[in-house]
């Protein structure tokens, strides 16, 4: 069916045909598909472009690749790998955009794997912006434009075709991009998007998320934002580190507002990735205000936060409705990495509250303090939660008076949040009868998986 729809004209050489067959004999793709009633022969060969046996018997394939051979066309047998000079690929077809997948033979179910994965990222409805790429191509190459404006007009293309890939492409979209391809390319105007990049693992990066990355001229990203999501990034571009971490190196944030409005300011398209959710607790109010300030346009792209996952990670319901009545997040330090002096105290004490606290590895004991001078049960349950969601993700169960002790031996410098609260208290119970419960999931982690 493929190589009929490719243009090819193909002959079938069998005795009987199974009804899908038939059926597609009745209503052939683009080019044709001939049934010849018989078994092949040496003299089907003659003149052939390429030689394809579904052949169940090795002797019978192997005199179908010699008679081939002899006629100087090259051969595929069905699922004998060391009998063929070609092997398929698996494709994801959005034809005129097409995907091919190989294995070089050697496990061709991995390689539909793989192709089910494209598939779920690619809509049938780039087929059609694919088809209209190749009918104006040639126009936009006619009318002589500078490269930097062509490559816009593309990059414009692009951009709408992955974010509505079922719209329709018309003359009048054409022609609007055409003028602003134009306009920016003597006068570029540059972007900045904050983009959420989720707490660690790469699989829970949203598909705005990763469109961003692969558009972007410039990243720059946070210390806490893991390398396996900068490797989806598009290849061109630059990437920038600005060391963001709570008690460790930093950029100071006037600095990262310099930096991110410069690079806007010269035309580029800037990505800010923050580990988590931007618009939580990444400073991402004082950035958008210094980009709004400098006239630059600007863009928020959610990501799954911290809290969330480190509660899916650990199966955790952060809200249960016989122990929770409200959930709170809150910073561990202040502008100078102390604990926060305008904390509402009686809120965080509220024993029908989950609280989750980010940055806490410095000021943690501090807070324990606090709140079990506040009346706060030394018993209810703690947890912090290092590198959530991450291949080496560690878990400590413990209480509100215990965790300080066991968060102090921690050396792991990675990003730590402390869950504490009624709601975790079934966790805590069970905790060491789980071993860690997510491995079971995350069978990667499984050798870095602790109680």
């Amino acid at each position: 069916e493929l190589l009929a729809a490719a243009g090819a004209e193909v002959h079938l050489y069998a005795t009987n045909i199974v009804d899908e067959m038939r059926e597609l004999l009745a209503d052939p793709p683009a080019g044709s598909i001939h049934w010849h009633q018989r078994p092949w022969s040496i003299d089907v060969f003659a003149g052939a472009a390429f030689a394809i046996g579904a052949i169940e018997q090795h002797e019978e394939a192997l005199a179908f690749r010699c008679a081939a051979k002899a006629a100087g066309v090259p051969v595929n047998i069905v699922d004998k790998p060391a009998l063929c000079d070609v092997q398929f690929g698996a494709i994801v077809n959005r034809s005129p955009l097409v995907i091919g997948i190989s294995t070089d033979g050697a496990a061709p179910v991995f390689g539909q794997a793989i192709r089910a994965k494209i598939e779920a990222l690619l809509p049938q409805g780039l087929k059609r912006w694919a088809e209209t790429a190749k009918r104006w191509r040639a126009a936009i190459t006619a009318r002589a434009l500078p490269f930097a404006a062509r490559r816009r007009f593309w990059e414009l293309f692009t951009a709408q075709a992955l974010a509505n890939p079922q719209s329709l492409p018309d003359e009048a979209l054409r022609d609007r991009y055409l003028a602003d391809a134009q306009t920016l390319a003597t006068t570029p105007q540059g972007r900045i998007v904050l983009v959420g990049a989720g707490p660690g693992d790469p699989e829970l990066l949203t598909l705005k998320a990763l469109r961003a990355l692969q558009a972007a001229d410039v990243i720059v990203h946070d210390d806490l934002v893991s390398p396996e999501i900068l490797e989806l990034a598009r290849r061109e571009a630059a990437r920038i580190s600005v060391g963001k971490r709570g008690h460790g190196r930093a950029c100071a944030q006037d600095d990262i507002n310099q930096l991110i409005v410069e690079l806007g300011q010269s035309g580029k398209q800037v990505v800010r990735l923050k580990s988590g959710d931007p618009m939580i607790f990444g400073r991402a109010g004082e950035e958008l205000a210094a980009a709004r300030a400098a006239g630059i346009a600007t863009e928020v792209i959610p990501g799954i936060s911290s809290a969330q996952g480190a509660a899916a990670s650990l199966q955790l319901s952060l809200t249960h409705r016989d122990h929770a009545r409200r959930l709170q997040y809150v910073t561990g330090h202040a502008r100078n990495g102390l604990l926060p002096d305008d904390l509402d105290w009686s809120a965080l004490a509220d024993p029908s509250a989950s609280t989750i606290v980010y940055m806490p590895r410095a000021t943690w004991g501090a807070m324990a303090d606090q709140l079990l001078a506040r009346g706060v049960n030394p018993g209810m349950p703690a947890l912090a939660v290092i590198n959530a969601t991450r291949a080496d993700e560690q878990v400590l169960h413990a209480t509100v008076a215990t965790l300080g002790g066991m968060l102090d031996a921690v050396t792991d410098p990675g990003p730590v949040l402390v869950l504490y609260g009624e709601a975790f208290r079934s966790e805590q119970m069970i905790g060491e009868a789980l071993t860690y419960a997510p491995s079971a999931f995350h069978p990667h982690r499984a050798a870095a998986a602790r109680p």
